[in-house]
């Protein structure tokens, strides 16, 4: 049985500059990941199959169009007589929440493929069963903070963090990415006029680091909150407890993110805001 983590994939910024002609909006995001989030097995043998449990299995779907067993199909797409076999999928993380919790599932189903069949981890078949797989899927294959750009084909080197204490927070609140990216309203080969997304290097202090991600933004925040408007108070939540430094929407929402000063600072905050809003899905992270 072989055994890995798909984490929460986090934009800590999220640039649109433009619809590309092939219809794709064109993006520059500054992507990090959580330490935990979702476990995905497998039992290598000769079937295909996923079987699905966990808090948030319900809304995960476990039919032919669950990622997990798209990237299996994708990749033994491209190896004649590739081993596949029995996945389960203990799921975690919440479903259309603007944290990449499928494309991090199929990225691992791709990673224990690979770990299967003796595929080395830069081989360029992995990333092509990724990149067909969906746009999120390339980045998460390493799951370590990098730059993404293009539709999310055009990966940065990794990245080297400072600790980056956070409180994630999803209202419960599906949010649907495609209609998110409709209300931008761009036509195919329209380009955005918009401030450059900050320099991004590795080794960083916290302060500068910070002051750098401050410059960025989400260009879906605005658009995610007219569709939920719950994400307004997630926000005004976040901004306004202490020891936060930076608090702004993930992906395409309804996840927030709020990075901290300190991990006591994040835990702290994190029971206040249970306390307050039992409903909502709270969890403290480290992202890297």
């Amino acid at each position: 049985m072989l055994i890995t983590r798909a984490p929460a994939k986090i934009n800590l910024t999220l640039h649109i500059t433009g619809r590309r002609t092939d219809g794709y909006h064109a993006l520059e995001s500054l992507v990090v990941f959580t330490g935990a989030g979702d476990t995905l097995s497998l039992a290598p043998g000769p079937v295909l199959s996923l079987d699905i449990s966990g808090p948030t299995a319900p809304a995960a779907g476990d039919g032919d169009d669950n990622l997990v067993l798209r990237a299996s199909r994708d990749l033994a797409d491209r190896i004649k007589g590739l081993t596949l076999g029995a996945f389960r999928l203990e799921k975690r993380l919440p479903v259309a929440a603007g944290i990449g919790g499928g494309s991090s599932d199929a990225a691992a189903a791709l990673r224990l493929l690979a770990q299967a069949n003796g595929l080395a981890p830069e081989d360029a078949r992995l990333y092509e069963a990724a990149r067909a797989t969906g746009a999120d899927v390339p980045v998460c294959l390493a799951g370590r903070a990098r730059m993404m750009r293009g539709a999310g084909e055009s990966l940065g080197p990794l990245l080297r963090l400072p600790v980056l204490p956070a409180v994630l927070i999803n209202p419960g609140v599906p949010v649907e990415t495609r209609l998110i990216f409709q209300k931008l309203g761009l036509q195919p080969g329209q380009n955005v006029e918009s401030p450059q997304h900050p320099d991004i290097g590795s080794g960083a202090p916290p302060v500068e680091f910070l002051a750098d991600v401050a410059k960025g933004r989400n260009d879906l925040e605005d658009a995610a909150c007219l569709q939920a408007p719950v994400i307004v108070d997630v926000l005004a939540v976040l901004r306004g407890a202490r020891g936060c430094r930076l608090a702004r929407m993930s992906g395409s929402g309804a996840t927030c993110f709020a990075i901290f000063s300190t991990p006591r600072a994040a835990a702290t905050a994190a029971r206040a805001i249970r306390l307050q809003r039992p409903e909502w899905w709270v969890k403290t992270a480290a992202l890297r």
